[in-house]
């Protein structure tokens, strides 16, 4: 059986025998018919909230938060209808921001394919920088005690507006919504806090959690603490199409994206797998390794201890060079190393918090990377097995794990899938 894996811009295929693999993808959503005239209900039929139109009315200053290069947020189809919800605002009121936590600054070309052209060219954008202090304002705290760092164009304005798009996310539940606030715009103190060895191991943060997910509490905190006036968020399908909307108030919004997100992409399957195919969706979530950690840990979830993954993931953008996760993953000669050193930290370290959960999946499963970007050197220095070859290392892991008999899963858009062994 021939299944076509998304895997950077072009796709990859590979076989895999027919009688013993279960090929698990979300349930397919069509886009929607007239997207804009969708969005635009949405803008004007909010849940829970007056209409922009209402509420930006005046000389005010409005920012909006948007996701970076490493999301495939149709930001370049939902900004247009937002903008002209705006009007009435004038355009040097306007500051969009773009989320990057501690992700690097995106280049002009990619906020023009990301935002389009005429928004780069008619609008103020700004990358947020998580370690720029003078662009942060300190905020307050949490009520567990995180200290809330934001980005002053975005604390400063009379208007904020987050627009998102959710999916499960491996440690805070879900993406979108509050996510857009912190760590998206968050200061580098916040995030670590927000990505505390504690936290990250906690049997909460994980897919698809949000209440009693400690992470996401305190996310939520940081959103309804520092205000959020409006908010849009849209699901999409495998060709980044949306395949819904929602606008008003922040968290009724998310809890409606979050609901519908969650009936299309968690697939349930009878029992775990001794072998699981999975990517990391295609670009742009696999632009680096740091983003495809995601797509292993979608692959854990149904594969048995001791099982095998390998993940195709084209890591373009390599495994990041900023940032500490690299130099982080080859300072220790073993998985067990690494996560002792996480736990030990007297700071926490950039980064730390990816290092933590590659470290949890390599001591569970034998972990295969299909890259055309990194180097089998630089695959193996980050404790991975490399499979330029994905055909052969398909092949040798079922023969490995009992040939015929072994059990064998594909998850062909990675962690837009969220698998789960039911009960």
């Amino acid at each position: 059986m021939r299944v076509e894996l998304a895997y950077g811009r072009a796709g990859l295929t590979v076989e895999v025998p027919d009688g013993q693999t279960t090929v698990v993808e979300p349930t397919y959503l069509p886009g929607l018919p007239d997207v804009e005239s969708a969005l635009r209900d949405a803008l004007r039929n909010p849940i829970g909230s007056q209409t922009l139109r209402e509420m930006a009315k005046g000389d005010r200053s409005v920012a909006i938060s948007v996701c970076d290069i490493t999301r495939p947020m149709p930001s370049a189809t939902v900004l247009p209808v937002l903008l002209g919800e705006l009007a009435g605002v004038a355009r040097d009121r306007i500051t969009i921001l773009v989320a990057t936590g501690t992700h690097r600054a995106n280049t002009r070309e990619e906020l023009e394919e990301m935002l389009g052209p005429d928004v780069v060219r008619d609008y103020r954008v700004i990358n947020h920088s998580a370690f720029d202090a003078d662009g942060l304002t300190r905020v307050g705290d949490t009520r567990g005690g995180v200290p809330i760092w934001l980005n002053s164009h975005w604390v400063d304005a009379d208007t904020r507006i987050t627009t998102g798009f959710v999916e499960p996310h491996f440690f805070a539940g879900f993406s979108g919504g509050p996510k857009m606030v912190a760590p998206g715009l968050a200061g580098f103190d916040t995030i670590m806090a927000l990505h505390s060895a504690p936290l990250i191991a906690h049997p909460k943060t994980t897919w698809a959690v949000t209440d009693g997910n400690p992470i996401h509490d305190a996310i939520r905190d940081i959103a309804a603490l520092t205000g959020v006036h409006f908010s849009i968020d849209v699901t999409i399908n495998r060709d980044h199409e949306i395949t819904s909307a929602y606008a008003g108030e922040l968290f009724a919004v998310h809890r409606a994206a979050c609901d519908g997100a969650r009936r299309n992409a968690m697939q349930p399957v009878p029992r775990p797998y001794d072998v699981t195919i999975t990517t990391n969706s295609g670009f742009p979530l696999d632009l680096n390794l740091y983003q495809s950690v995601k797509g292993m840990s979608a692959a854990s979830l149904v594969t048995r201890k001791g099982g095998a993954i390998i993940c195709a993931a084209e890591c373009s953008d390599g495994i990041p060079e900023h940032g500490e996760y690299g130099r982080m993953l080859t300072s220790r000669g073993s998985p067990q190393d690494l996560l002792d050193m996480v736990h030990s930290l007297d700071e926490g370290r950039h980064d730390q918090w990816q290092v933590q959960i590659q470290s949890q999946l390599l001591l569970r499963h034998q972990i295969y990377l299909k890259s055309s970007r990194l180097s089998p050197a630089q695959v193996r220095a980050a404790h991975l097995q490399p499979a330029d070859d994905i055909q052969a290392a398909i092949d040798e892991s079922i023969n490995q794990r009992g040939g015929p008999d072994a059990r064998v899963c594909v998850l062909p858009q990675g962690p837009q899938t969220i698998p789960y062994v039911a009960a």
